[in-house]
């Protein structure tokens, strides 16, 4: 795992790597403009510069094994041509190998020779010498062999990082109880550096990514540090660390996402970018003091894991065509509502993605850039100097833009230049934080937009929620019960010939029944009736009566 900051190591770890790109160049492997190119790349999507330089076809995996040699004496080794005796592989754990993504080869005098997937890593080497206790030794070797050599070593990585995140439950021995209400700042960052802690938030993250959580909850109390993840929009609690960890945790978490580490009366924000696996992970951190210590929530954004193809969202064969219908629009407003985590930006970026082509120019403005995608203009905004999201509106609309995507209609003001935008012949997305399609009129009214400019720009609104599925591995059919029909409003003659299905719950699913996610869609797509009903200010259930005739109307066709 890569976890990207600022302590002397990382600066000295980035020199490094910009060295290597300057003795590539030497060598002649490579220009200046294809690293500057290069690295672009890598700030933006994160990565090592070589696995970059080779998928831009600007160099083979041959020469990077080459000038890496050369630039830091490491021998070559092909690891797919020698067998590793199992007393060797046993040195480094299981969940150890995966998260570093490294393979141990032998060890002579307690140095441990071992395969490492990024050797300009420092930070690494230093994290190994302290878990595992020897010396280390790097030797240069193929990714793709290193990953080949995981699979073939050490499978079934995810019940050991479960198990070794268990150790810690009972020993208390590797840390001291904090005692008063102040700590000196070398020992906060001693005990953020110790070795201990290191291994265990490195094994949580990891954990977190395996168990596919989009949020990781700490919460201190006056015996506990408890640890949940947020699955499939549930929070389900996990093997927690001992609560003297609480502290040397926190300090952890602050030191690699850039917080103060000396602040614990004061909320603070943070931003942590990891590389789990081979897959990109943005962490969004927020600390808040509470009675007992520091409450942590992190958002994980796996934008690997992320499908933005409007096919494999949930909609259903009539909402697609709808949605495609919508999407050929040439101007206008289409907005999509719903709660905070019900999958808002990523059915508009599925939109953006579908719409993306050399002949559009798209730019968006959000807070925060959730996903990056090739083609589009993304601004991140900044309230703090004034970049919010209507400044930003108002800069795009000088830059020729074709489409536009706004984070959030957040007030009158944003409300209005997006409106101004369609009228003078854009297509703009945004969100809204409402409970169904119909209820957006009124919060735009609500806003103090005429009703007249609402009817004029706004072409459909997308109400949507995530609903979880059933999980495949432990799938049952059963009969309803009565009180459950009744709370469904439904009889015996409705459910005649239906079949019912409920997941049992399995090691699979966390023994809840469900495993992942998928969309239901709402589609309110305007009509002159609904204009009509706009404009005479029309309560929401008439026009929501309106918006249901339409759709049946559609669906007859």
């Amino acid at each position: 795992m890569h976890v990207k900051g600022k302590t002397k190591r990382d600066v000295k770890t980035e020199a490094k790597k910009r060295l290597f790109g300057q003795v590539l160049k030497d060598k002649g492997f490579v220009t200046d403009e294809q690293i500057q190119e290069a690295m672009a790349v890598q700030k933006q999507k994160g990565g090592l510069l070589g696995d970059i330089l080779i998928s831009l076809h600007y160099i083979t995996n041959k020469q990077i094994m080459q000038a890496l040699s050369e630039h830091t004496g490491l021998e070559v080794v092909d690891i797919e041509n020698i067998e590793i005796p199992i007393e060797i592989i046993h040195l480094v754990p299981l969940a150890i190998a995966h998260l570093y993504h490294i393979i141990p080869l032998g060890i002579q005098d307690n140095i441990l020779t071992i395969a490492q997937e990024d050797v300009l890593n420092f930070e690494t080497i230093d994290d190994l010498r302290l878990i595992l206790k020897h010396s280390i030794k790097s030797v240069l070797c193929n990714k793709n062999a290193i990953v080949r050599a995981l699979e073939k070593y050490y499978p079934h990585k995810h019940e050991s990082v479960e198990q070794l995140l268990s150790e810690f439950k009972g020993d208390e021995s590797y840390t001291e109880t904090i005692k008063g209400e102040y700590i000196d700042i070398d020992e906060l960052k001693k005990m953020a550096d110790a070795a201990p802690v290191k291994k265990w938030v490195g094994l949580m993250f990891l954990d977190a990514v395996l168990n596919k959580a989009s949020d990781i909850h700490f919460e201190a109390f006056e015996d506990s540090f408890r640890l949940r993840y947020r699955i499939d929009g549930m929070l389900i609690e996990k093997i927690s660390p001992p609560k003297p960890l609480g502290i040397p945790i926190t300090s952890r978490i602050k030191v690699i996402s850039g917080m103060d580490i000396s602040e614990r009366k004061l909320p603070q924000d943070g931003r942590i970018q990891l590389n789990v696996e081979g897959m990109p992970i943005d962490l969004r951190i927020s600390t808040l003091p509470t009675k007992y210590g520091e409450s942590i929530v992190m958002r994980l954004l796996n934008k690997t894991a992320v499908s933005l193809n409007l096919d494999t969202l949930g909609f259903t064969s009539e909402e697609l065509k709808a949605m495609y219908q919508i999407l050929s629009k040439p101007n206008g407003i289409i907005l999509v509502t719903g709660p905070t985590g019900s999958g808002k930006t990523t059915t508009l970026y599925a939109a953006l993605n579908y719409l993306n082509d050399i002949g559009t120019k798209i730019i968006t403005t959000e807070d925060p850039v959730e996903y990056n995608v090739d083609g589009l203009i993304q601004v991140q905004t900044n309230s703090s100097i004034g970049v919010n999201f209507a400044s930003c509106l108002r800069a795009i609309l000088r830059q020729d833009p074709d489409i536009i995507l706004v984070g959030e209609i957040r007030d009158e003001e944003s409300a209005r230049i997006a409106i101004q935008a369609s009228l003078t012949g854009h297509l703009v997305f945004s969100t809204l934080h409402t409970n169904d399609s119909p209820t957006t009129v009124t919060r735009l009214i609500d806003m103090e937009i005429k009703p007249y400019l609402i009817a004029a720009t706004v072409e459909a609104v997308i109400s949507q929620r995530l609903v979880r599925k059933i999980c495949e591995s432990c799938k049952e059919e059963y009969d309803p019960s009565e009180q459950s029909l009744m709370e469904l409003s439904l009889t015996e003659a409705d459910i005649a010939g239906k079949n019912f299905f409920r997941g049992r719950g399995c090691n699979h699913c966390n023994k809840t029944g469900y495993k992942g996610r998928m969309g239901i869609y709402e589609i309110m797509v305007m009509s002159n009736e609904i204009r009509r009903l706009i404009i005479e200010q029309s309560n929401t259930s008439v026009i929501r009566t309106a918006a249901k005739k339409k759709r049946n109307e559609y669906l007859e066709k």
